[in-house]
């Protein structure tokens, strides 16, 4: 196995690189998975890595053989514990890193289910979404170029594995995709003028859900354009849902329904 000890080698400044700047990401079409749980699922799909960096303090670990065993030795490299700490961006542990392709961009969907994020902001939020678009059955994930990184250490560790079961379109004119879709479009967004109670609705026909800004939520522009704007009931003086909360709530909906109608 290649063995790094120094921080200063250039493999490992490219990995801290690719962690810290979404530009570097998009650049290179590469990202970094940090942990052995990024890792199994990465492996799970089918994807295969082009270098994984093992930490000395996890080479012996029963976890870190039975991840290696699926790899070729070519693609596996040791690093020193003190060079490792330097890079990663974790605040904790040293953790396995995976240096991975990004999939090839690929045609906007115009029918189907599928997930549409609008300035989504918060990293964690557009993790959460992931895995519970994934969690019920929606693979089509359509995001604004304003929205976060759907690639960076955040998502991806908030995402837990939900990014290699979907079909991502990052950095998207969600515009130019409304005016191709041609199915439902549902928003979570209150109007004076068109508003859904969730649970009246008939969500077992296909359809797009827009799920908007953590402040401003879904702008006037993309708004104009959906079928109506859907309402969450809630018990006592709570106005409204963190995004990703609100997002999951809709999803199971859709997905409840369904599985009744089977």
């Amino acid at each position: 196995m290649k063995h790094i000890t120094s921080a200063q080698n250039e493999q490992l400044k490219h990995l801290a690189k690719l962690l810290s700047q979404a530009k570097a990401r998009r650049e290179h079409g590469q990202t970094v998975l940090e942990g052995a749980h990024l890792l199994q699922a990465y492996l799970q799909s089918g994807g295969v890595p082009e270098q994984v960096y093992i930490p000395e303090s996890k080479a012996a670990q029963a976890e870190t053989s039975a991840l290696t065993a699926q790899l070729p030795a070519d693609v596996l490299t040791l690093v020193s514990s003190a060079a490792s700490a330097k890079i990663t961006s974790l605040t904790e542990a040293e953790e396995i890193m995976t240096l991975i392709a990004l999939p090839q961009p690929s045609a906007l969907p115009q029918t189907g289910d599928c997930v549409v994020l609008e300035r989504v902001q918060d990293p964690g939020n557009v993790g959460t979404i992931l895995r519970s678009a994934a969690a019920a059955g929606v693979d089509e994930i359509v995001l604004s170029a304003d929205s976060a990184d759907v690639w960076s250490p955040k998502v991806l560790r908030a995402g837990m594995g939900a990014h290699f079961l979907l079909r991502l379109h990052a950095r998207a004119d969600v515009l130019q995709w409304r005016a191709g879709y041609t199915g439902s479009v549902w928003a979570t967004a209150l109007t004076d003028d068109n508003n859904h109670s969730l649970y009246a609705l008939d969500l077992r026909g296909a359809a797009a859900w827009v799920f908007g800004n953590e402040g401003s939520g879904v702008s006037e522009a993309l708004l104009s354009g959906v079928e109506g704007s859907v309402k969450i009931p809630m018990a006592g003086a709570t106005e409204s849902l963190n995004v990703a909360m609100a997002a999951t709530v809709c999803l199971f909906e859709q997905m409840r329904q369904r599985l009744e109608a089977v």
